[in-house]
């Protein structure tokens, strides 16, 4: 069977394909009386939306999101949310010539392996077009969540690193990477626009950080806060890793190394690095919660790659259209969304357990 619904007390579900009518989400466990309006959604999904630059895709959609229930005089009612977003601009004869092949990287065969059948514009439902509803159901977890602060960011474009002496959050707003590193922004400019002019593609590492996580959140075995991250940033399309904290690295460190020291503080006991990623037995420390998002390079590149038709018989494949030449930097605002989603989650989870606390 398929599954298009995320979460355990904040449920959401997304519907819809790329080139259809529209897309939309509906967003099930949302606790009543909490200010919302399309205004509070639109600036996240502006940030995701396709044609701002010439590093995104050029297709032009505005991204404009509608509520159709659960909202009554400005606050929600804790029925069900429904989000509506129409697409605008939908090119389906650019697929016209991959209809009945397959194009590597891309979840054609595997869908036809599944289904029998695949909607081959644009990938229908693999679409990234879909993400655009996690960032409107996550703009409504931000509601929720309330003091918690949550930032992404690229730090790796094509295997080019920031340096993170050079972070400064200003600079995330100022250029289309989401960089926080200036020098690497200007390095990538060059990186992207030749993948873009070659035809080809790069990957990216986006990093997300959330602060003022209180300890609590999460549970042991089954449904610790880490497993639920990774799962959650693993649903978006093109990402094949994540890490929590030091991740992979903390494999390369002795026990003492790796070891989040504590000592007493004013406030409650303070830790002398993070390298757990703000989670230990899948519950919050009230450390921030990092967590590291890999995406692939784009697969729809105009280079021709050796593939197969659906009759078995060799074929290459050349996809035309309109493409990210890097999937990771407009996937920023959707580790975002993903990241408020599931915290949202588990502060709902917490406190259905321990109500008192």
């Amino acid at each position: 069977m398929s599954w298009n619904t995320f979460g355990r007390v904040l449920r959401f579900t997304t519907w819809g394909e790329s080139h259809g009518p529209a897309i939309g989400a509906v967003l099930d466990g949302c606790p009543p009386g909490i200010e919302l309006a399309e205004a509070d959604i639109q600036p996240f999904l502006d940030a995701r939306k396709p044609g701002q630059n010439k590093f995104t895709t050029q297709r032009k959609e505005p991204d404009e999101v509608r509520i159709l229930s659960g909202v009554f005089e400005g606050k929600t009612t804790g029925t069900s949310l429904s989000l509506l977003i129409e697409n605008k601009d939908q090119r389906s004869k650019d697929y016209s010539e991959i209809a009945k092949t397959y194009r590597p990287g891309h979840a054609d065969y595997a869908y036809d392996a599944k289904y029998g059948f695949r909607d081959y514009r644009g990938g229908g439902r693999s679409s990234a077009r879909e993400t655009a509803m996690r960032v409107a159901a996550g703009a409504v977890a931000r509601k929720i969540i309330g003091g918690v602060s949550i930032l992404a960011y690229v730090s790796e474009i094509g295997g080019d690193r920031i340096d993170p002496a050079n972070f400064d959050r200003e600079e995330i707003a100022r250029n289309p990477f989401w960089c926080p590193d200036a020098e690497a922004a200007k390095r990538w400019e060059a990186l992207v626009d030749d993948a873009r002019k070659a035809g080809s593609s790069l990957g990216a590492v986006v990093e997300c950080v959330a602060t003022g996580v209180p300890a609590g959140w999460g549970a042991p075995v089954y449904a610790k806060l880490d497993s639920d991250l990774a799962a959650g940033m693993m649903s978006i399309n093109a990402v094949k890793g994540v890490e929590i904290g030091d991740g992979f690295d903390a494999a390369r460190l002795t026990g003492e190394q790796n070891a989040d020291a504590i000592s007493p503080g004013e406030d409650g006991p303070e830790f002398a690095a993070n390298h757990a990623g703000g989670i230990a037995g899948g519950i919050s420390t009230g450390q921030p919660v990092v967590c590291r998002v890999a995406f692939k390079p784009t697969s729809s590149i105009l280079t021709p790659v050796a593939s197969v038709d659906r009759e078995g018989n060799a074929a290459q494949v050349r996809t035309k259209g309109r493409h990210d030449p890097c999937v990771g930097i407009r996937g920023t605002p959707v580790v975002e969304a993903m990241m408020a989603l599931v915290l949202a989650d588990h502060m709902m989870l917490h406190r259905a357990q321990v109500s008192e606390r």
